[in-house]
């Protein structure tokens, strides 16, 4: 098995671009994948454990990383083909685990986009749902969501889900990883899409296959009600790739002039 990972900012198009890729017979993308979050529980709680603490260290160090690579090599071990995208939006985070674990240099595939637009699909999300339900975003943060400036302001929190998936790029990128990451830029992905996708496999060695970009079909499948939201609100897909139009002018206006500019990749 060869795995890569999928890790960038939320509504940027991993969704499409892992049915894109899954058209090869030779790639299979995850959904939002909880391997990590199993990763990261047992590598937390391995030592906190009173038998681990008594055990010989060395000889513990070397079973937790025999446990952790299991989890690795049996959490896919019904998929038959031999390339694995986990999606995940913590990976960039834990790049150093991610390395050690898989004994090779790690390549990851981060989607990104204008922030701007980025928040326009959250602030869409919010409108459409507002109507007959509240947010878990919203009940957490009642007071933070009175105005459009206030949910955006909201939102890029460190610990809300824009913020910190943007702060874990720009420390991706400060701890040295440049290297392992390919940024796949959504608008370029619509607008550009069979040149994004050669400058992908390029990127992971892979040999090239002709994706067809006309009829792009849901592979993966995930339960947006569990959100809070519609099933396919959140991970729906258009079957043609095409481009898009930026949609933050007349969603958020003026309230977006200060997230003009602010990508670090």
């Amino acid at each position: 098995m060869i795995l890569h990972c999928i890790s960038g900012l939320p509504r940027s198009g991993s969704t499409l671009l892992c049915n894109i890729l899954a058209q090869n017979p030779r790639f299979y993308a995850s959904q939002t994948s909880g391997m990590l979050d199993v990763l990261f529980g047992v590598r937390n709680q391995w030592d906190n454990l009173i038998e681990m603490k008594a055990m010989d260290q060395e000889l513990s160090e070397q079973r937790k990383l025999a446990v952790l690579r299991g989890i690795m090599e049996s959490f896919y071990a019904d998929i038959d083909r031999p390339v694995i995208f986990d999606k995940s939006r913590g990976w960039l985070a834990h790049l150093e685990m991610l390395e050690l674990l898989l004994q090779r240099p790690a390549r990851v595939l981060v989607p990104v986009r204008d922030l701007r637009d980025v928040l326009a699909s959250f602030e869409k999300l919010y409108r459409a749902a507002a109507a007959t339900r509240q947010s878990a975003a919203e009940g957490a943060n009642y007071l933070g969501f009175q105005t459009v400036e206030q949910r955006l302001e909201t939102w890029t929190k460190f610990d809300q889900p824009i913020g910190l998936a943007y702060n874990r790029i720009k420390d991706a990128l400060q701890r040295g990883w440049r290297d392992r990451m390919f940024f796949v830029d959504y608008d370029r992905l619509c607008r550009a899409p069979e040149r994004t996708l050669h400058d992908i496999y390029a990127f992971l060695e892979e040999s090239w296959f002709e994706h067809d970009l006309e009829h792009v079909e849901q592979a993966t499948w995930e339960d947006d009600t569990v959100h809070g939201f519609a099933l396919g609100a959140l991970h729906g897909i258009r079957n043609a790739v095409r481009p898009q139009v930026a949609q933050w002018p007349t969603i958020l206006g003026q309230a977006a002039d200060i997230y003009r500019g602010q990508e670090v990749w």
